[in-house]
């Protein structure tokens, strides 16, 4: 989508501190982290929410899924514990319009969150 964020980071028109990319998924970190671990995990190709996923793939779904397990574990975050978040619609608290999945991490969270 044109004026989507997270399809100009996915497409490299704006920068962003990217830890993983695959030709179908991307990991980078939150640019206002709220954990000492704070990654967001997108599809590269524009789904507006988790509401959307019938237009993803099985492979690609668990490509995604896969890649926050891989994440997590090559952090350790297993060890402790650790939070995977996705929000739908402004009561959800989504603030990009475009699929991802926050990797919450290396923190004590609290239940329920907010």
């Amino acid at each position: 989508m044109k004026d989507c964020l997270f399809c100009k980071i996915a497409n490299k028109e704006i920068e962003s501190d990217i830890v993983f990319e695959s030709d179908k998924v991307m990991v980078f970190k939150d640019v206002s982290p709220v954990a000492p671990v704070h990654l967001l995990v997108i599809p590269k190709k524009h789904i507006s929410s988790i509401m959307e996923i019938d237009k993803m793939d099985g492979p690609e779904i668990e490509g995604m899924m896969k890649t926050i397990v891989s994440m997590a574990s090559d952090l350790g975050l297993e060890k402790d514990g650790f939070r995977i978040v996705t929000n739908i619609g402004d009561n959800g608290g989504q603030s990009v319009g475009h699929l991802h999945f926050h990797i919450l991490g290396k923190r004590k969270f609290v239940w329920p969150p907010g």
